[in-house]
């Protein structure tokens, strides 16, 4: 008999068939893209040419940034097949607290503007959303009681809650550090920083991409042709520049700029001074939150524990996997995710409001849901959801843009995640 003769043999390419397979683009994705750009270009037009500024489109990305941290964890929550209704309810009641404790408990043992005030309010929304999220997350998982329920029921309690703290009032001002949270011209991070985030991103987009295919080709995985990784980096690494450019074309308020170059030593030319926003801190904080979010869906045991469990809850519990614990993470992470928002939210407000993630919820799980997350369970991605909370968030701002009442905003919105419903169900329909 003749031995195995170990084979040397490239690993197989992934170059047959059409250009997007050869590409390993998912067409939902692409789809998404082309619905952003048709609303884009739609509201563009109708307003006048007042949508596609930069100064809209900074503040479109300082608006998306609460909920599209918040829908990187409804993805986990409804791929195990739950549900979480409680999200607006709990960013409520954590905005309100960190607010009386700026306002009221910290400067009582710190004084006024200390430089701890601002860090101890996050680690206080984050300490509390991640109770309030374990806590639901043990009566589901270890209780039995289903997730509509307890959340819907978490949705009535910590709204009320969040009017108990102040007795409905609302407080504000915000400290002073803790306001760049929000964006505005205290979390503007100026062009410099901004040009070198994005000649960072470009980098960590080719590195990826290199380490990728060198992992693939050392497990023996087909590869993408080295052109088409090229292509890919080519056209993330132009969307990245672009993005930079843009937000660096919003130059600050002619007050603040003053301040700006008196605080640099700068003298005021007589014509003015043009200094850019830059990138905005709270949109810095989402990219850095869907980032690590899709290294622990898609690197991390929990992240794999977290979709076998939504593909087959009774086949990963028989496996040996701890699906009551994991539930219950999921759901205290989601709790997390949900205090970082709330500190995005005060922050740009600079006030802690009653009304303070009213109907969240709804923009979260539209998003997860129009960004690919099967309500079936077991099948979501975290850049989807993200560029869905963008696509909601554009449809709104374009229409407070043109004038349309908030009814006639909810309509459209509601109609909006049916329609995405209803074509995410042919489109799984078509592939099986």
């Amino acid at each position: 008999m003749t031995a195995p003769v170990a084979s040397s043999a490239a690993p197989p390419s992934a170059s047959t068939g059409s250009f997007f397979s050869k590409l390993e683009i998912d067409v939902r994705m692409l789809g998404m893209l082309a619905a952003l750009a048709v609303i884009w270009i739609g509201f563009d037009i109708l307003s006048g040419g007042f949508f596609l500024t930069p100064r809209n489109l900074w503040n479109l990305s300082v608006q998306t940034a609460s909920i599209a941290v918040m829908s990187t964890g409804m993805v986990l929550i409804i791929v195990t097949r739950n549900i979480d209704l409680s999200v607006g309810a709990i960013l409520g009641v954590v905005g309100m607290i960190i607010g009386v404790a700026q306002v009221q408990w910290l400067p009582a043992y710190l004084g006024l503007e200390h430089w701890l005030t601002a860090p101890l309010a996050v680690l206080l929304a984050v300490a509390i959303g991640g109770a309030i999220g374990l806590f639901q997350g043990w009566l589901i998982a270890y209780l039995a009681i289903p997730s509509f329920i307890v959340t819907l029921g978490g949705l009535l309690v910590w709204r009320g809650a969040a009017w108990w703290v102040t007795a409905g009032q609302t407080v504000a001002p915000m400290d002073t550090r803790f306001k760049a949270l929000g964006g505005g011209v205290e979390g503007a991070l100026g062009a410099t920083a901004t040009w070198a985030i994005a000649m960072l991103a470009c980098g960590l987009i080719m590195v990826g991409l290199g380490l990728a295919r060198r992992r693939r080709i050392r497990f023996g995985f087909p590869v993408r042709p080295v052109w088409a990784d090229g292509v890919i980096g080519a056209v993330a690494c132009i969307a990245v520049l672009v993005a930079a450019y843009i937000v660096n074309s919003y130059p600050l308020p002619v007050g603040s700029a003053r301040r700006w170059a008196e605080a640099n030593g700068i003298a005021w030319p007589e014509g003015g001074l043009l200094v850019p926003h830059g990138i905005a801190l709270p949109v810095v904080i989402a990219i850095v939150v869907g980032i690590l979010m899709t290294f622990l869906a898609r690197r991390r045991r929990f992240g794999r524990y977290v979709f076998a469990i939504g593909g087959n809850p009774e086949a990963a519990e028989l496996s040996g996997i701890n699906t009551r614990w994991a539930l219950m993470k999921v759901f205290g992470l989601m709790g997390v995710l949900c205090g970082i928002s709330a500190c995005i939210s005060t922050a740009r407000l600079n006030a802690a409001t009653n009304a303070a993630g009213t109907l969240d919820e709804l923009y979260v799980i539209a998003s997860a849901v129009i960004g690919g997350t099967s309500l079936a369970g077991g099948v979501g991605t975290i850049a989807g959801a993200m560029l869905g909370a963008l696509v909601m968030q554009s449809l709104q701002s374009g229409m407070v843009l043109l004038g349309v009442d908030t009814p006639l905003q909810n309509i459209v919105v509601g109609a909006v995640l049916v329609l995405a419903v209803w074509v995410d169900g042919l489109y799984r329909r078509r592939i099986k």
